[in-house]
């Protein structure tokens, strides 16, 4: 089996809505997204002979699919009251609302399916939330 692996990071701020502990002040991260590539065969003709994809190609998805929340105020959808929404955007900020609680165990799998919608063939993706804290996504 081959394994390509890319990576790609964004800074982002969010909060965990009914968490019991500093998790629930807004905070931010430098978030790490690692996507993982697998197959048991290399591409046997043309530009991409001898590879499994090109790089350049998840590259550009990585930095797609992570741009769109760096420096932005992730939220969960519910977990702000409509005036603070309102408040928020009417100062500027750009604000980015999933439908996940936005912890690294579900941006993993947010991510896994984003990738996987691309065509790669995923096997798995690990989301760092610090340096030292991560999650991974994979099915089997």
């Amino acid at each position: 089996m081959y394994y390509l692996t890319a990576e790609a990071s964004f800074d982002g701020a969010h909060f965990l809505a009914g968490y019991e502990g500093k998790c629930s002040n807004l905070h931010g991260h430098r978030w790490r997204v690692i996507l993982k590539i697998k197959t048991d065969s290399l591409q046997s003709e043309g530009q991409q002979r001898g590879m499994v994809v090109d790089f350049g190609d998840i590259k550009t998805v990585l930095k797609k699919e992570t741009d769109y929340f760096d420096h932005t105020f992730i939220y969960e959808e519910g977990s702000l009251k409509e005036a603070t929404v309102v408040a928020l955007k009417s100062e500027n900020f750009l604000m980015r609302v999933v439908p996940f609680r936005p912890t690294a165990e579900n941006f993993s799998k947010y991510f896994y399916e984003k990738f996987t919608g691309y065509g790669f063939n995923v096997a798995e993706v690990t989301v760092y939330e610090t340096p030292n804290n991560c999650a991974s996504y994979m099915e089997d």
